[in-house]
Formats: C-alpha cells, structure tokens, sequence
C-alpha cells in the first residue's frame, strides 16, 4: 500500500482515479500546506513511513490531507514537553509512589507511557510526533 494522493470520482461516483505519491511528495505537500512551520523535515519523513505503515496493517489507502494531518498530529522536541501539553508538569516529575523521579531517563519514560496509553506516539531521532487527543 501508498500513501493515497487524490482521489476523483467521474461518472455519478462509478470511476475513481487514484495517484501514490512517495516520501519526497509527501514531505513537498506539507511543506507547501503551512509553508513548513508545523513539522521538522525529519518528522515528516517519521510520520510518512508511520502512515505508510498504517495502510498496509488495515490494507487501505491512506488519503493526503495535509491539512487534517496538521490539525490532527503534532511534534514536539521531545515526549517530556509533548506530555506538558497534556497535564500538569509538576505531576512528571513524581513516581506513583509520590517519591520525586531522579533521572531525566526516568520522567522521559513517564512521559512515553502516560502517551502511549492515550494515544499514537512516534519516536525519531530529534523528536516525537503525536496523534491529538
């Protein structure tokens, strides 16, 4: 399966013409979509490759829209501050037993099970995109 580009139907809905595009489209149809400003390049070569993925687990096609992929998905530097965006901080920095988490290794991986009990998380070098919720 492809990333599904445009779909057009002719012929009181009887034909449809598809178009797959690649990676580098893609990448192109965010970029032209919010002149570059939601995704870094690497995270959208990320979240490319997951909904690429994500069509051929439910063997469908995916249709591009880039404006509801910028609504629905956001990245951030790391899952410390995407977590922030979704409770309290202060609550980060504390274990379930209420003892204070010493590493920074530690309130990261909070942060990534607090996350992935809630929602799609994808992880790349130089930070995470995760699915609105």
């Amino acid at each position: 399966m492809e990333l599904l580009a445009r779909v057009s139907t002719l012929n009181n809905n009887t034909t449809m013409i598809k178009s797959y595009i690649n990676q580098s489209e893609f990448v192109d149809a965010l970029t032209r979509t919010y002149d570059n400003s939601n995704f870094s390049y690497e995270g959208k070569v990320a979240l490319f490759e997951y909904l690429e993925q994500l069509s051929d687990d439910i063997g469908e096609d995916i249709e591009l829209d880039p404006i509801a992929i910028c609504c629905e998905y956001s990245e951030y530097s790391d899952l410390d501050e995407a977590a922030r965006e979704y409770f309290e901080y202060e609550g980060m920095t504390y274990g379930d037993d209420s003892e204070e988490l010493e590493s920074v290794e530690e309130v990261e991986e909070k942060a990534r099970k607090f996350l992935n009990d809630r929602t799609q998380v994808i992880e790349f070098e130089g930070g995470v995109i995760i699915q609105k919720f």
